[in-house]
């Protein structure tokens, strides 16, 4: 491959490698602050007081399971499921102070029914930076993996990273958002980093995060009427939920059980899953297949109070119910999960 090839496949992740370079304090400063803090409060290390002027990585710091669990409660809607999975795993993953493995979720479901924003949450329970941290790096398919003659470069690029950043911070979060759009073969290429191994050339993996992402758009909603349904995730889901609804069951009824088994299976023969005959599904090392159920018509008028109060706004019912309707829903004859989530409510709301 040319050099000039070679320099352009490579730049694929050079904005993300830019965004993430650690920010230097200047010592001077640094030692006057020592120098103020010490006098002040008596003897500190140096790492303590380098730590309240710039991001450390604090491995050992406990998660606040209860503030997780209220804030997951208090800002998504409709997702019983995904806030129990969520708050459980995170919470025995932190809480032990040995873990076999890293912990590796598998979020899926529609566009716009919370999935990154539940991301943009655990990041900030995290690490207190959130997505801005040091230790939190998020990758887009589309961004940082487009060309599919560079699965290899990909691969390359992707260990390296992973590699670099947790030695540097052992409780690093990855992030990947658009795994149904990413390449086959692409994500196999971190497996050895989320095996049960004790260490991978001197690297201990078992204290970081691992977070995949996989979004869709909705079967057609006559195809649904019908009842046929893709092997999709949200497909599945969707399935399931309304055969509840048809049966007169409640949403909050459907349980993991009811849908993780047929997820991984889904996920493994979906050529668009990103995990399509994956070895991380074939090995067991994906924790949770984490299922954001298709949202209501009231979840989505939950999403607009909660964008107006966002603003600063009175909640004005009218125009949570103008807005509310202007959404559209399926299946074509009940209409009853919204095509998009809350994907599109904040620029609806625009107009309002």
């Amino acid at each position: 491959m040319p050099r000039a090839a070679r320099l352009g496949c490579a730049a694929a992740l050079g904005p993300l490698l830019a965004a993430h370079v650690v920010a230097a304090i200047e010592p001077i400063s640094v030692g006057i602050a020592l120098g103020a803090a010490t006098a002040l409060t008596g003897y500190l290390s140096y790492r303590d007081v380098y730590c309240r002027f710039a991001e450390c990585c604090r491995e050992e710091q406990r998660l606040n399971a209860s503030a997780l669990k209220l804030e997951l409660e208090e800002k998504l809607f409709g997702q019983h499921l995904a806030t129990e999975v969520i708050v459980k795993a995170l919470t025995g993953f932190k809480n032990n102070k040995n873990p076999k493995k890293p912990l590796t979720l598998s979020l899926h479901g529609w566009a716009g029914t919370g999935k990154n924003y539940v991301s943009q949450i655990v990041a900030e329970n995290l690490h207190s930076k959130g997505l801005k941290s040091h230790f939190v790096h998020l990758f887009v398919s589309t961004l940082h993996f487009p060309h599919e003659q560079h699965i290899k470069l990909y691969q390359d690029q992707l260990q390296g990273w992973i590699r670099g950043n947790v030695s540097a911070c052992a409780s690093s979060v990855f992030i990947f958002d658009e795994m149904d759009k990413l390449h086959p073969g692409v994500i196999d290429a971190i497996k050895p980093f989320l095996d049960y191994y004790e260490q991978v050339d001197g690297v201990s993996y078992r204290k970081a995060i691992f977070i995949f992402l996989r979004h869709g758009i909705p079967t057609s909603a006559l195809t649904l009427f019908f009842g046929v349904f893709s092997n999709a995730g949200g497909d599945l889901i969707t399935k399931t939920a309304l055969d509840f609804w048809r049966a007169g069951r409640r949403r909050e009824d459907i349980q993991l059980k009811d849908l993780e088994p047929v997820l991984s299976v889904g996920v493994f023969n979906n050529k668009h899953s990103g995990l399509w005959r994956s070895g991380l599904i074939d090995r067991n090392l994906i924790d949770y297949f984490v299922p954001f159920l298709p949202l209501e018509y009231r979840h989505v008028k939950m999403c607009v109070r909660a964008e107006m109060r966002a603003r600063g706004a009175t909640v004005d019912e009218h125009v949570v119910t103008s807005v509310a309707d202007e959404m559209t829903f399926f299946p074509k004859g009940e209409k009853i999960y919204s095509d998009k989530g809350c994907k599109t409510v904040q620029s609806r709301l625009d107009f309002h």
